[in-house]
């Protein structure tokens, strides 16, 4: 299946985005089945076709690949190009990220910086799931010199599949939170699910990336003797956050320069949020480590513009959006209030949708927010979903406005006509608060 893949201009499993010469795999789904789609995806030009054995298709044409099972197959094809992808007669080096929030903020400001120097293949948005890394490691290239594969988990062992797939030589662990506890039970599953990154480079890699200034993450790392750290962190690096204002909207930093005698870079960002401020510096700890100077990686950071309703601060002409609306979690909501509440505006606006996944902790942690609202000053708080709604009414805020789904916000603010002011929009995923936009 190698040579296979080798001989194809790239691998996909949509038999919908097939351009020419691809490797098709034809998975299987809650809701669809991929082989069902394999003569569609060879008639769209597709040079093969990876089947399940037994199925309708199977043996029908000398393109058609069988297989036991078509995602074990592609995990197995990843893992193997993974070990035969060489730099200057060496494995290529991989590094593994994870964490509950900002991973993938992350994962693109090392690209960035680390472009500054090699060739380097990420993960293309946030394909990080059992079926996104695979394709992540498939799409390394010839000329690829660094790898950078992000990793999400919404289950125990979730992490620990994925690390056996990539097998990173370094890892970093964002941060961990309260996040999808439906499938971790607890902060402290959390921290086992992440921590099986710790445990795969203590075992088989070289050295994590790890903020000493986070607490949960110093007491994973001690509790893996052996495990080699590069440290990074705010306090630690000596890195001064700037304040923002009206004509410095975004995050600004200051840190050490590599000139020595107390020089110093400031670090300009289109991010917005002190909360971004560790994620920075992870970036430029790695690409420091890599070789890659202060500047140049202040530079790359400086250039990076965040897109998909991550971090974002949007000018509409009527309003200003602080925008990160692309998932949400306690930990999150949390830190996007506290930046909320340091911004100046006489008019703020707080448009929050439902954060999923929560389990028995959903109440708790909606009322949660609604309290840290109930101490901000915000002019008009908008809530959106059912467990905004069972949150309001166990604990009530005066003045704060519930709809059961964006579409009834956007109507809302369609006739509300809101101009001048500062608007937060925040939600998980499956909330699609991205909806409202157009109405500010």
């Amino acid at each position: 299946m190698y040579d296979v893949f080798c001989s194809c201009a790239g691998v996909t499993t949509d038999s919908r985005s097939i351009s020419g010469g691809e490797l098709f795999f034809a998975l299987r789904g809650e809701n669809f089945d991929g082989n069902e789609y394999a003569l569609k995806a060879l008639e769209a030009g597709a040079a093969y076709a990876v089947v399940e054995q037994g199925s309708r298709h199977s043996g029908s044409d000398s393109r058609i690949i069988s297989v036991p099972d078509t995602l074990e197959a592609l995990k197995a094809l990843a893992r193997y190009h993974r070990d035969h992808c060489m730099v200057n007669g060496k494995r290529l080096t991989v590094i593994g990220l994870t964490g509950t929030n900002g991973k993938t903020t992350t994962k693109e400001l090392i690209r960035e910086v680390l472009s500054c120097k090699y060739r380097v293949t990420a993960t293309k948005g946030n394909l990080n799931n059992d079926i996104g890394v695979p394709l992540s490691l498939l799409s390394i290239g010839g000329d690829t010199e660094l790898a950078v594969i992000e990793m999400g988990a919404n289950h125990p062992d979730d992490i620990a599949k994925l690390v056996e797939v990539a097998d990173p030589d370094y890892g970093l662990i964002t941060n961990v939170g309260k996040a999808h506890l439906l499938g971790f039970g607890s902060l402290e599953g959390v921290m086992a699910a992440k921590g099986r990154l710790y445990d795969h480079i203590a075992a088989h890699g070289k050295a994590v990336f790890l903020n000493v200034n986070d607490p949960l993450l110093s007491e994973m790392a001690a509790a893996r003797p052996g495990l080699a750290t590069i440290p990074y962190g705010i306090e630690y690096g000596d890195v001064k956050i700037l304040p923002s204002d009206a004509l410095h909207p975004f995050l600004r930093m200051s840190i050490p320069s590599d000139e020595g005698k107390g020089a110093r870079i400031e670090v300009g960002t289109s991010l917005v949020g002190a909360y971004n401020a560790c994620n920075v510096l992870a970036a430029i700890t790695v690409g420091r480590y890599f070789g890659i100077s202060a500047k140049e990686a202040a530079a790359a950071v400086s250039a990076y513009v965040p897109a998909n309703n991550r971090s974002q601060m949007v000018r509409s002409g009527r309003n200003t959006l602080i925008v990160d609306a692309y998932n949400a979690n306690p930990t999150s909501m949390a830190a996007a209030l506290d930046n909320f509440a340091a911004v100046r505006s006489d008019h703020k606006v707080a448009l929050l949708g439902d954060m999923r996944e929560l389990g028995e902790e959903s109440l708790k942690e909606h009322v949660a927010i609604v309290t840290k609202l109930r101490g901000m000053d915000v002019e008009t708080i908008c809530l959106v979903g059912e467990e905004f709604g069972k949150a309001l009414g166990n604990s009530p805020l005066d003045g704060a406005k519930h709809f059961a789904d964006s579409d009834e916000l956007a109507q809302w603010l369609h006739s509300a006509s809101l101009e001048g002011c500062v608007v937060l929009v925040k939600g998980s995923r499956g909330i699609r608060m991205e909806k409202v936009i157009p109405e500010l």
